[in-house]
């Protein structure tokens, strides 16, 4: 009970501290990375994600209301499009009914390859004149889509445009976790170039 409540509390912190780091000259201008490219992990407890929803979303309406530009997706709405404009999608639940999640992320491993989702998403973002992108909705699709992947296939596309993943499990600056699943093998999900949005150790006062 008092672990629960302190996870939330140390999350509840971190989230609060979102707006100020997007709105950040050093952020939107890749200015404290040492050239590395600009993609960005906010990691948390899956058993927040209401949570960390509803900060994401009142945070990005403030921002917008404030001018600043940048698109928001929500991969497992992506995912559904995706498949949809294929004419896959009732059959993809048909099959996940009959097959399991595991069976249908197999039956999909070609449609929804990670490069074909990241030149996908980079059509929707190159739409906009965007100074930042966020993606959301990972544990939705999750294992249809994992992190590591995703992130490695959207390098090629987006250049200097700085992104925040919202990722539902660990990532210690080296390794990502999702759901913080010891199953995982953690060679699988390695993913080495990306940086934490909001440090678990920062201070706050």
């Amino acid at each position: 009970m008092n672990e629960h409540f302190d996870n939330q509390h140390a999350l509840k912190k971190r989230l609060e501290q979102i707006e100020d780091r997007l709105k950040s000259d050093n952020f939107l201008n890749n200015r404290e990375l040492g050239g590395e490219i600009g993609f960005y992990i906010f990691d948390y407890p899956a058993q927040f994600e209401l949570t960390v929803r509803e900060y994401v979303t009142f945070s990005l309406q403030r921002l917008d209301k404030l001018g600043y530009r940048f698109v928001h997706l929500n991969l497992f709405a992506e995912v559904l499009a995706m498949l949809r404009e294929r004419k896959m999608l009732d059959e993809a639940f048909k099959f996940e009914k009959s097959k399991g999640i595991d069976g249908l992320a197999k039956a999909l491993k070609g449609p929804l390859e990670q490069g074909r989702v990241a030149a996908y998403l980079k059509s929707k973002i190159e739409q906009q004149d965007a100074q930042f992108v966020v993606l959301t909705g990972l544990g939705q699709c999750w294992p249809l889509i994992r992190g590591h992947g995703l992130l490695n296939a959207l390098h090629a596309h987006l250049g200097a445009t700085p992104l925040v993943l919202f990722y539902p499990g660990s990532y210690s600056g080296l390794e990502l976790h999702p759901f913080d699943l010891d199953s995982v093998d953690v060679a699988a999900a390695n993913y080495y170039r990306a940086f934490q949005l909001v440090p678990k150790t920062n201070p706050v006062s």
